[in-house]
């Protein structure tokens, strides 16, 4: 409790607080969209899907295929997120005009309610460049955002990327969505994370974090309950992560990302339905999988068992060595 307060206090005095050494941060998605809210579905019914009973996903979420952009949904995430002693929330962000975007100052709002801090996901949106990303910059940094990670930062080179980084505001960190060090380190990033935890795991998170601290780099590995994307249209992957092996998929990467002594631990995804990597609360439904079996949990008790396991991993965590 103690700990919340403290957070709490922080915010208050920079609503989306950087991430800082010890930290858990979550991939989160504001981009689900209901006929009722929004006039249509939005990702739901993705590869031909017929929503509500029809979703994108192997699983089925708790609360149904919901809107996000409903307040009371919203908030009762960060609540969730915030119980698991999760720290910050990543939101992914599409760029200027963007439904992501239309709704990130109600995600802010929600998560700074529950003491979290908020980063960015800057994706690949049309047109980005190191021109959009320094205008980007500048808008979230006025928002109060000051961690901004970059999925796919090689689509622009490394020397354009160290060109970039002293127009920055100085009050914005940046982390490369990659497993190349050396990238990072040459575009001037100040950290990197893997998110891919399927070709990216834990074998690689003790190696990966010792080249990053050797050159003076953040280092936030990304660990996740299993992947599968094939309802949303994806390719099928094969390996252990893959399958969620009743909640043992987490724990190992949890096990090797704290061995690796990480500055931040990433976790993908709090709600990536369509690729099967969410821990938010899902439900038994017929034709899909469900939580049943992880850590010997089942029915009711199963459909939060994933937020409940990373309040023990994020204890564990946040006490250090």
């Amino acid at each position: 409790m103690l700990r919340r307060l403290l957070v709490v206090g922080l915010v208050s005095l920079c609503l989306a607080a950087p991430a800082q050494a010890g930290t858990v941060a979550i991939f989160y998605y504001a981009w689900y969209g209901t006929p009722a809210r929004d006039g249509g579905w939005q990702h739901w019914d993705q590869n031909g899907h017929a929503p509500p009973t029809d979703v994108y996903s192997r699983f089925y979420p708790a609360r149904g295929p919901y809107s996000s952009s409903d307040p009371a949904v919203v908030d009762g995430q960060m609540a969730e997120i915030a119980a698991a002693g999760i720290d910050q929330v990543i939101v992914s962000w599409w760029g200027r005009g963007s439904i992501e975007d239309e709704r990130l100052p109600m995600v802010m709002a929600a998560a700074r309610r529950h003491g979290l801090g908020v980063a960015i996901h800057l994706e690949p949106y049309p047109g980005r460049s190191t021109d959009t990303v320094l205008d980007d910059a500048n808008y979230l940094a006025a928002l109060g955002i000051r961690d901004i990670y970059v999925y796919h930062p090689r689509d622009i080179a490394a020397a354009d990327w160290a060109t970039l980084r002293p127009q920055l505001p100085r009050s914005i960190r940046l982390f490369a969505g990659t497993q190349l060090v050396g990238f990072a380190a040459a575009a001037k990033f100040d950290g990197f994370y893997t998110y891919d935890f399927v070709n990216f795991g834990g074998a690689k998170f003790a190696r990966l974090c010792a080249q990053a601290h050797a050159v003076h780099l953040l280092c936030a590995p990304s660990v996740g309950p299993g992947y599968d994307g094939t309802r949303a249209g994806e390719t099928a992957l094969t390996g252990a992560a893959t399958n969620r092996r009743r909640g043992q998929t987490y724990d190992a990467l949890w096990t090797a990302a704290i061995a690796a002594r990480p500055d931040i631990v990433t976790i993908t995804s709090y709600n990536e339905w369509g690729e099967g990597t969410q821990i938010e609360p899902a439900k038994p439904k017929p034709g899909y999988l469900a939580y049943d079996g992880a850590w010997g949990l089942t029915g009711a008790a199963a459909m939060t068992a994933y937020l409940l396991r990373t309040a023990y991993w994020t204890t564990r965590f946040h006490s250090g060595p």
